[in-house]
């Protein structure tokens, strides 16, 4: 995960072919189910590898567990290798991986939604109270594999009860390698250098969707999602409808009504590049730390919350069905 954003782009227009959220009664609505243990195992799986660091045997060994796992659920899986140069100047690889589930026959044709996380873990615990730490690689628990096993668990659902849309996965690489703290300095682009790669290279020709939704540290303790400035901005009617979907199924506590400051996320490159809306379900704790661990050596298996997977897991779902059951 990256941090607050500098500067802000233009403003999108609302996506059309999404229906309203007063139209859907979310408590209504039946959905595949959400099972927290399953989501719990996929992070466990990525963390298992140790760092997913560019270039490092772990990046190569997770991204083969990600394309084994969604090839069990998805009708394609590609991966888009991609180079890539990072702050101080080190050239390294890339791995997005795009899983696709297709509509259920009879749908209507070319409609598409997007789901997204970065599966890669931060090179660096610049965060981190010990000195000696700083310069260390970290598990990225919540950071990185909670957003990818949520993709995971979702792709298994939507699998045994196809949408009357397709849906896309991508899992973006080389998002947390931005710059750290200790060089003291900073640029924006040197973060979500996956998801700048495929928003002006998509992995497929003239590829557009309706709306997309990305998560990023989705398995925290306390979760707390906030009304980001960017997802504002350019998707302020997807906004609406994901966070109705909450307040209607209990989770209002969890999907706070409340607007926060923008955040530098693969969501902006979407928007801003790629011109498909997108909003970001991010963890926002309320001074602004994202969350208690973040970019330090505790953000590990001990601190990932099933609950927290349960409640985003099964809003999205709400969503989703609600619309295009």
């Amino acid at each position: 995960m990256a941090a607050c954003l500098l500067l802000l782009a233009g403003c999108k227009h609302k996506p059309s072919g999404v229906p309203t959220a007063s139209a859907v009664d979310y408590t209504t609505v039946a959905t595949p189910s959400f099972n927290a243990d399953s989501a719990y195992s996929y992070v466990a799986g990525q963390v298992a590898f140790g760092p997913r660091t560019p270039g490092s045997a772990a990046q190569r060994e997770c991204a083969a567990y990600i394309v084994r796992q969604m090839q069990q659920w998805c009708d394609t899986v590609v991966v888009q290798d991609f180079p890539a140069v990072l702050w101080d100047g080190r050239e390294v690889r890339g791995k997005n991986i795009i899983a696709s589930i297709e509509a259920r026959p009879g749908s209507t044709p070319g409609r598409r939604i997007l789901l997204g996380a970065h599966w890669d873990s931060r090179l660096w615990a610049d965060h981190d109270p010990l000195e000696a730490n700083q310069r260390k690689p970290i598990d990225g628990a919540n950071d990185g594999a909670s957003g990818a096993a949520m993709l995971m668990e979702l792709a298994r659902g939507i699998a045994s009860q196809r949408l009357a849309v397709a849906v896309d996965f991508i899992f973006f690489d080389v998002e947390d390698q931005g710059v750290p703290e200790w060089a003291d300095q900073y640029e924006d682009n040197s973060w979500c250098k996956g998801s700048q790669y495929w928003s002006r290279n998509p992995h497929k020709l003239y590829y557009s969707a309706i709306y997309g939704i990305l998560f990023d540290m989705v398995g925290t303790e306390a979760p707390r999602y906030t009304k980001e400035q960017i997802s504002r901005q350019y998707a302020s009617h997807i906004l609406t409808k994901v966070w109705s979907a909450a307040a209607a199924i209990g989770y209002g506590d969890i999907f706070v009504a409340r607007d926060s400051d923008p955040i530098l996320d693969d969501h902006y490159y979407v928007n801003s590049l790629a011109g498909i809306p997108m909003i970001d379900i991010v963890q926002n704790s309320p001074d602004c730390s994202f969350f208690p661990y973040w970019h330090t050596m505790e953000d590990n298996l001990g601190h990932i919350d099933r609950n927290a997977l349960r409640a985003t897991g099964e809003v999205v779902l709400k969503t989703l069905y609600g619309d295009y059951r």
